[in-house]
């Protein structure tokens, strides 16, 4: 069942809790935060701590979305806005260990040189719980933001840490612009969709 684009709605300050909920319903066998947080009690304690602190700058910026029964979820930072990485680094250095943290440095820096220099629309983090996944509320939530890239003619870019969801970017538009390994994280995928 395709959920209709007109059910996406912005995520209020009062309904954070939910949508960092659903994401991490969402990422619960991702390959890089399971990475991070290999054994379940780790990853529950502190996945809905990182992915708050990275729905902060979404939400001021008032580009964080959801589909309006709150199963799925799209954190976007507009133009311009690199967003605040404070409380995200706060978390993970509370979280994770020395070597932990310098491998996942490594592979931010390394994400971060696929970013476009000119004007972008970054994608943080979309997902649907599990169990809804399929139905039409990812596409929903990615097409609604795309709309506005191409309103404006901007570029969107985003990273994939999980391979199968390659394709489900490439019917969006998205390339993928190479593989990036380090140390020992799961590979991840700069993908860029082109100005239009």
């Amino acid at each position: 069942m395709q959920i209709p684009v007109s059910e996406i709605v912005s995520v209020s300050d009062d309904e954070i809790d939910r949508a960092v909920a659903t994401l991490v319903m969402a990422f619960a066998s991702d390959p890089i935060v399971r990475w991070m947080y290999e054994d379940s009690y780790s990853y529950l304690v502190h996945m809905p701590e990182l992915f708050g602190a990275l729905a902060t700058s979404c939400l001021r910026a008032r580009t964080a979305y959801q589909t309006d029964d709150g199963l799925g979820v799209a954190l976007w930072l507009p133009p311009g806005d690199r967003g605040d990485d404070s409380q995200v680094e706060t978390v993970i250095r509370n979280s994770l260990s020395a070597e932990m943290r310098s491998e996942i440095g490594s592979l931010l820096e390394e994400v971060e040189r696929y970013r476009p220099s000119e004007p972008h629309w970054y994608l943080s983090l979309i997902g649907v719980e599990a169990i809804n996944q399929g139905k039409g509320r990812g596409s929903s939530l990615l097409q609604y933001s795309l709309r506005q890239c191409d309103k404006n003619h901007h570029a969107a870019y985003l990273w994939s840490s999980n391979k199968q969801n390659i394709p489900f970017y490439e019917r969006a538009g998205f390339r993928m612009v190479r593989t990036i390994q380090v140390g020992s994280a799961p590979s991840i995928y700069p993908m860029i969709r082109a100005a239009r």
